[in-house]
């Protein structure tokens, strides 16, 4: 890997690792074995964005212990770049567990208190020449969720500005925030430094207000961006830029777990975006993505290559 070029896409936030039931359908508590597979929603978008040939990085945190070595390992055998990867000492790396129940809708199950290492993560830390010179960089509402974390999150935007392309993923969970008014307010801190958002429609409902998907894009148009994305589930896609909007209808498969779909959507948007394409053909590529992840059991191990998505696009 050439360490010297910049990224082509540098994500920021939440690791850990996954594990999923290896009998669908039953509650946790009938489970009998489980699955072991990289997660956190902004390492798996760089994950997949390094499936499509780019160059990828994620800057976060582990613990000192074996989970974070695998998180190491794994990101390395993806072929994302883990230089910016820091050990907190004494907070262990985060374990989430996945109920299938429905697969479309999976309950998440977090082990992250008292807090997790990649919320620990401080503005001193940034390499803010990595982060100004990336093609894209992604950030998410998780990250906001929390000091130093939040702080961090922001620096990094402020230290980048709105020259290139930079993605706010709203990424909002409600067990990491006190309020949803305290989940708004940091929201649109972020979103006055990006260019790019994306949200589904109670995401973006938290940070606008509430109102219909065509309501929700344009107040998010309004903030300033360039590309705002409502994801509307089993409906589609609602994608509006500055003197357009589209509806972009889903790629129907079998799910088997929808739970990394909305990060092979990021990575497909990263990769269109980069590639040039226009807002429909980036959406519907996206789109194809995620169907294909949902399609399986894991995320990132789960993340497709184009000719993939490709063929699941002529076969729609």
């Amino acid at each position: 890997m050439d360490t010297s070029a910049p990224h082509d896409v540098l994500t920021m936030g939440r690791v850990g690792v996954d594990l999923y039931p290896e009998q669908s359908g039953v509650p946790l508590a009938e489970v009998r074995t489980f699955a072991k597979s990289l997660g956190g929603s902004p390492t798996n978008v760089a994950v997949g964005a390094a499936r499509y040939g780019h160059r990828a990085a994620v800057i976060t945190k582990v613990g000192a212990d074996g989970f974070g070595d695998y998180v190491r390992t794994a990101l390395r055998d993806f072929g994302v770049d883990d230089r910016f990867v820091g050990t907190d000492p004494e907070l262990r790396t985060p374990v989430v567990f996945c109920e299938l129940l429905p697969p479309e809708s999976p309950a998440l199950l977090f082990y992250r208190q008292p807090t997790a290492p990649d919320m620990q993560l401080s503005a001193d830390e940034l390499e803010l020449g990595a982060i100004r010179d990336a093609r894209i960089f992604w950030t998410t509402g998780t990250g906001l969720s929390a000091e130093p974390s939040r702080s961090a999150t922001l620096a990094a935007l402020e230290a980048r500005g709105r020259g290139a392309t930079t993605v706010h993923d709203l990424d909002y969970r409600p067990m990491f925030w006190p309020s949803p008014d305290d989940a708004r307010a940091q929201q649109l801190s972020a979103l006055a430094l990006a260019t790019v958002a994306v949200g589904n429609v109670e995401e973006c409902a938290v940070a606008v207000g509430d109102g219909p998907p065509e309501d929700l894009a344009r107040r998010l148009l309004d903030l300033g961006l360039d590309l705002a994305i409502v994801k509307l589930g089993g409906d589609g896609v609602l994608a509006a830029w500055e003197g357009g909007a589209e509806r972009v209808p889903p790629v129907r498969v079998r799910v088997v777990n929808g739970l990394g779909a909305g990060d092979a959507f990021g990575a497909g948007v990263c990769h269109g975006l980069l590639e040039g394409w226009d807002v429909p053909r980036t959406i519907r590529f996206a789109s194809a993505a995620g169907a294909h992840v949902a399609s399986q059991l894991a995320c990132a191990d789960a993340m497709p290559d184009e000719a993939q998505v490709e063929a699941l696009l002529v076969d729609a």
